[in-house]
């Protein structure tokens, strides 16, 4: 393939990155081109700038002209992605501070410093690394079985490997996504894991069961199972069994927040209804909270329609609304709910971002807790997979909010939130 080919496939990748389609089919195959081309732009960046040095201009070579001069205009796209991966990390700064006030970090056990700010160039130049290798002082321990239903109701456990928390570490649940049918504990969020571990936080990755064979409710019957695994079993790995916060991408996200929001409903628990399965925290991550198209998102409607119903539920909603009422985040919100930080992309052709505003909004208006929304413009879905200058920025500040909000559930009286002991001591 010559320059001109190879520049012009870049430049589809480029317009799909930036404009993705959103239709329900066009935008699986966006999502995958998209997050690959956003989060490595720094990458593809430094590809185009060799290709271009390499085929020098040639007197009379109209396609090598031709080819130069797509690769500068692909180089000024990469180099935009480049500066809206970098903004993010003001963009969830400017979300904490807003949601929880500008002196936040004195509730940190100590303010972030530069060096805590700084972007790991070793890491992100070789992204897949992180997957081998993980940082040193955080151990790994695999395969452990929660439940009976072989490797899809297992867990891992990443913590330090000497603990930093001798009475017990916060602990982080994960769950990851995969549109409920795909998906294994080991490949996400694994920057976040391997990253809170080396802060001393105890984290859990765990898989549950998938449709088509398992169709819903299993999925959150095992993310439930899990929590309940951890609350009677973590101690004997480092972890704190009082303090439970959870996270997850995508489907992760969904099961996340809807666990968050449905402790002890015994729909989601048979067979251990009394076991608790309240958390702490939910930090959801591009998740689908609309089930049931409760707000008339045309994306959701669709979603609902020809995906979630035939191939997640096995049922239709005109058939059968409830099911998809009760597994829909957005209509399980109460005054009870715990302290959220969502996240999500303004570019993410999967899942639609007016969902993830819609849900914040419902949760501000109802929750007694408090809510931090981070919208990052620019950013697909699974932006924080791979090691990337944006998930740089996120993993971090979750690692802020985070230990913000253990740090105030740890000094709290009972019944007040992270925000109101905050509203106190200033």
């Amino acid at each position: 393939m010559g320059l001109l080919r190879r520049q012009l496939a870049l430049a589809a990748l480029n317009a799909n990155a930036f404009h993705p389609p959103r239709g329900l089919r066009s935008g699986v195959y966006a999502f995958a081109a998209g997050w690959l081309t956003t989060e490595l732009a720094p990458q593809l960046l430094g590809l185009t700038a060799l290709d271009a040095a390499t085929h020098p201009p040639r007197a009379g070579d109209r396609r090598r002209a031709a080819g130069l001069a797509l690769a500068a205009a692909n180089a000024a796209a990469l180099g935009v992605m480049v500066a809206q991966a970098q903004r993010a990390r003001g963009g969830v700064e400017a979300a904490l501070t807003d949601a929880l006030g500008v002196d936040y970090v004195e509730q940190l056990d100590q303010a972030p410093t530069p060096a805590d700010l700084a972007l790991p160039w070793r890491q992100l130049a070789t992204p897949l690394r992180v997957f081998r290798h993980g940082p040193d002082g955080v151990q790994v321990e695999r395969d452990i079985a929660y439940a009976d239903a072989g490797r899809r109701t297992m867990l891992d456990i990443y913590r330090p490997s000497e603990p930093v928390h001798p009475d017990g570490a916060p602990v982080l649940l994960q769950v990851h996504g995969g549109a409920w049918r795909v998906g294994s504990k080991e490949t996400q969020a694994v920057p976040l894991m391997q990253h809170m571990a080396s802060k001393g936080w105890v984290c859990v990755a765990i898989n549950y069961r998938l449709a088509p064979r398992d169709p819903w409710p299993a999925h959150i019957i095992d993310v439930k199972r899990a929590i309940a695994w951890v609350r009677e079993h973590i101690g004997a790995y480092g972890g704190d069994p009082s303090y439970l916060a959870i996270t997850g991408g995508s489907a992760g996200g969904h099961l996340a927040a809807l666990a968050a929001l449905t402790p002890g409903d015994p729909d989601f628990q048979p067979g251990f209804e009394d076991a608790d399965t309240h958390v702490e925290a939910a930090v959801p991550h591009y998740g689908v909270y609309d089930f049931a198209g409760a707000t008339g998102l045309p994306r959701a409607l669709r979603m609902r329609d020809r995906f979630l119903g035939p191939l997640i539920l096995r049922r239709r909603f005109a058939d059968d609304p409830v099911p998809f009422s009760a597994a829909s985040p957005l209509l399980r919100i109460t005054p009870d709910a715990p302290d959220f930080l969502v996240l999500h992309g303004t570019a993410d052709s999967l899942v639609d971002v007016e969902q993830a505003r819609l849900f914040v909004d419902r949760l501000r208006e109802v929750s007694d807790r408090s809510v931090v929304y981070a919208e990052l413009p620019g950013a697909q879905h699974a932006f924080d997979t791979l090691p990337s200058i944006r998930s740089a920025h996120v993993v971090r500040a979750i690692d802020r909010y985070l230990h913000w909000h253990w740090n105030g559930w740890r000094g709290r009286p009972v019944g007040d939130s992270p925000a109101e002991v905050a509203e106190d001591q200033s």
